[in-house]
């Protein structure tokens, strides 16, 4: 053996200790407890199993009545009778149904016993397992599989804790706050998702920590939302790892102050499966973290490796094939990006479309650990000979060493509940609902709105006929689920400003 080849064995076997090293040091803080949680109202809950699964102890402090729901019984039927502040126990057995709570503050616990869990399965023809409206819920420890839309979506809802759940295979996303505030999205494991496992959508204040997300087409994303972290999740095998991005033609125009801290976000180089001309279908397989048009997004001391297209990538809306001329009130290129330490290797080992003609542009074989592309200004790098890179010849040095200042975006205080006038439930019903598949003039996963204000101009009443019984008249769009559940004047109030917009 050669002096050469000795020193290159010599480097891996000293890269594979530091990753270990470096692993089991994530690891511990992947699993340990967050100060985060106690700001959420009924954060500090948190069941204790034995090795098999089952429960030990509950902690729990509730001001109500607690409902018990045994195998063969409904869901449903105990959120009609509780009123906020009241537990809702399910104990394992299969529940085929989806829960609609429009009350605030319910607690769901899912009783995990001799290893069983409740499980809500969607025998594939239901759209959602739990869909909330209200404020305050809680929703811990279910099995949810086989829905064709959400597991868990919440529409407008504010101070949520969505938290060790196990969801597999539920359509579009797995877990989808829409348009709230305050929220804790944390120890839930999701997969088999053709949309993003975990979807942050025009939110602000959530924290997204210590989730297992892989097999999906997007791991993690967080969309036209603010003030939200994302730490100690393992990210891994799905087409994009973690996404903070601006979706033109949504109600919130804007993506900002974000934080990607402490995450294993390795080996993204699973297959696109997104449905064809979705907005996710368009992320390149082989990404580890995607910034497009988003400012002020720190990323830190996170572990991303084996990621084929590129490790870190940074773009704006025309380089990330979206037309920014759709949406003018959006910025569209990313500001005051800041990358700090991460530990990167075996990045970009397989690029593909513009980021392999970059690399041939540039007589290299290897893709870059860290590509920015577009226009934007002010970002920076920490360290900047430390990886591969391309395109960062405008990032500075920054002006910060660490991000670890921000603790956590919870709010001290619950924000408050949104009480909704007549005049505004049109306009808080598209943004709680059906902007998370519909945008004025971009594809998401429904058909844009200027088609809908085409199709209806005039007829908001052949709307609501639709909303109650939507029919699947497009091939190459899934069929919308029926929003029956909503009241009779809430469709026609989002039917008239759907028109309007």
């Amino acid at each position: 053996m050669n002096k050469t080849k000795k020193t290159s064995t010599g480097k891996k076997i000293l890269y594979t200790i530091i990753v270990l090293l470096v692993g089991l040091f994530a690891g511990y803080k992947l699993f340990s407890p967050t100060s985060a949680t106690a700001k959420v109202k009924n954060a500090l809950y948190r069941n204790v199993t034995s090795a098999d699964g089952t429960l030990l102890t509950q902690n729990k402090e509730h001001t109500g009545t607690t409902f018990k729901v045994k195998d063969g019984d409904l869901i449903m039927d105990a959120v009609v009778k509780a009123q906020p502040g009241d537990l809702i126990q399910v104990y394992p057995g299969t529940y085929s149904e989806t829960v609609y709570v429009d009350k605030n503050d319910i607690t769901f616990q899912g009783i995990i016993e001799d290893g069983e869990w409740p499980t809500l399965d969607g025998k594939t023809e239901l759209n959602d397992a739990f869909l909330y409206s209200g404020n305050g819920i809680h929703i811990e420890g279910f099995k949810i599989t086989k829905y064709k839309g959400n597991g868990i979506m919440g529409q407008a809802g504010n101070n949520f804790v969505i938290r060790g759940n196990w969801i597999v295979d539920t359509g579009v996303y797995g877990i989808f706050p829409q348009y709230g505030k305050n929220g804790l999205i944390e120890y839930n494991t999701l997969t088999g998702i053709e949309d993003a496992a975990i979807y942050v959508g025009m939110c602000d204040n959530i924290d997204v920590l210590h989730n297992e997300v892989f097999g999906n087409v997007a791991g993690i994303e967080f969309e036209n939302s603010r003030h939200c972290l994302g730490e100690n999740n393992n990210v891994y095998d799905n087409a994009g790892g973690i996404l903070a991005f601006i979706t033109p033609g949504l109600p919130i125009k804007t993506t900002y102050d974000i934080i990607i801290r402490n995450n294993f976000v390795n080996n993204n180089n699973h297959v696109n499966f997104a449905a064809p001309g979705s907005t996710v279908a368009g992320i390149p397989s082989g990404t580890g973290i995607l910034i497009m048009a988003a400012d002020d997004v720190i990323v830190e001391d996170n572990i991303i490796t084996g990621n084929k297209n590129v490790g870190i990538l940074i773009t704006d809306f025309d380089s990330g094939g979206i037309k920014a001329s759709r949406d003018p009130e959006s910025d569209p290129n990313p500001d005051n990006v800041t990358i700090l330490d991460n530990l990167m290797a075996r990045n970009g080992a397989d690029p593909i479309g513009d980021v392999k003609l970059l690399m041939k542009a540039q007589f290299k074989e290897v893709g870059p650990d860290i590509l920015s592309i577009g226009k934007g200004s002010g970002s920076t790098i920490l360290n900047r000979d430390k990886h591969i890179t391309f395109g960062l010849g405008t990032f500075g040095e920054p002006t910060i060493s660490t991000s670890y200042n921000v603790k956590t975006f919870l709010l001290d205080e619950p924000a408050k509940h949104r009480d909704i006038t007549k005049k505004q439930l049109g306009e808080f019903t598209y943004y709680g609902v059906c902007s998370g598949c519909h945008a004025q003039n971009q594809r998401l996963i429904g058909v844009p709105i200027e088609t809908i204000q085409a199709i209806y101009k005039d007829r908001p009443e052949a709307m609501v006929e639709y909303i109650n019984n939507p029919k699947n008249l497009r091939e190459d769009y899934p069929e919308m689920p029926p929003q029956n559940y909503l009241s009779e004047e809430a469709k026609l109030a989002v039917a008239e400003y759907i028109l309007s917009l």
